[in-house]
């Protein structure tokens, strides 16, 4: 049966998405596909899927707020079929159990898209699926459920790249129509040959982000005001910035002064999840995040005193 590219459909079957894991990333994005013609399943569980079966999705964010109410919503997926494309929104702590519970909803034909943090959910895929869903998602966005189970968007960047990891792969005509429908409701979302590099530019930021907002228990703003503990961000930024040259990552650019110029940008009171999750005595993504750069930089022979510094101080803390 043929495709018609320039609709969210195939003949007579609407594209089947799934959106698992519905917190700041996959609250955000869910948003903009109740828009779509997309058959969207959104799965959670506990208090946010009551939350969410019960009220639906909200949003609050500067780009404009939006609500969308009866969603098709579900804690499991005994019930469901194979879909087309998978979001996957879950901690990294949660990434592998959810990898084993969406094996019968996936075929080879099914788009995978991982937005965790730090740069291993695409690695444990492949292992998985053996390379055939082995697609790169990037989320650039400061976003959280809230104990009402709403999705806040803090300040306004929030852009999404998604792309191949095997750079050979033909370009899938499902993913770039997925882009499309989805730029066409708003979503700022790209599809890139470059999402190796993108990964890594994220992962640059994100673990010192991280690490330093949960090690000194201030927000972005507060840490680049004191001299100390913006010299440790950016030390800590640079740490994985050379872990990144290991695995030949290249960029056309400095990464670490560019991530500079955009947090003076950024809002003030902005913080991590991860601090959140640290304030509300939640699980950590510490290990994959400052614990993966200290453990990498072990095998390179590379120094990595300041994420070594974050990994011991908040160990102890918890």
């Amino acid at each position: 049966m043929p495709k018609n590219e320039g609709s969210s459909v195939l003949v007579g079957i609407t594209m089947k998405i799934l959106v698992y894991g519905v917190g700041g990333i996959g609250g955000f994005i869910g948003s903009f596909l109740c828009k779509t013609k997309f058959a969207t399943t959104f799965l959670s569980r506990g208090k946010t899927f009551l939350n969410l079966k019960k009220n639906g999705l909200k949003l609050e964010s500067l780009l404009g707020n939006q609500e969308s109410r009866n969603i098709q919503i579900t804690d499991n997926l005994d019930d469901f079929n194979e879909f087309d494309i998978i979001i996957l929104s879950v901690k990294l702590y949660d990434l592998k159990t959810c990898l084993l519970n969406i094996k019968k909803g996936i075929n080879r034909n099914t788009i995978i898209l991982p937005f965790q943090n730090g740069i291993i959910a695409e690695q444990l895929i492949d292992e998985i699926f053996v390379g055939e869903n082995n697609y790169g998602a990037v989320a650039q966005i400061s976003s959280f459920l809230d104990n009402d189970s709403k999705i806040i968007h803090k300040g306004k960047l929030a852009t999404f790249f998604v792309g191949p990891m095997d750079v050979k792969k033909v370009k899938n005509k499902k993913l770039l129509n997925f882009c499309k429908e989805l730029s066409g409701v708003g979503l700022d979302i790209r599809y890139t040959e470059k999402i190796t590099q993108k990964l890594w530019d994220k992962f640059i930021f994100l673990s010192a982000y991280s690490g330093m907002t949960t090690l000194t228990k201030m927000t972005i703003g507060e840490i680049f005001e004191n001299i100390k503990f913006k010299k440790m961000f950016i030390e800590a930024m640079n740490e994985t910035y050379n872990l990144s040259k290991q695995y030949g990552i290249f960029f056309e650019y400095d990464p670490v002064d560019n991530w500079e110029s955009k947090i003076v940008q950024m809002p003030f009171d902005m913080t991590s999840s991860m601090y959140l999750d640290f304030k509300n005595n939640k699980k950590l993504e510490l290990s994959w995040l400052s614990g993966s750069v200290v453990k990498l930089c072990e095998k390179f022979r590379l120094k990595s005193k300041i994420h070594k510094e974050i990994l011991r101080h908040i160990k102890l803390a918890k």
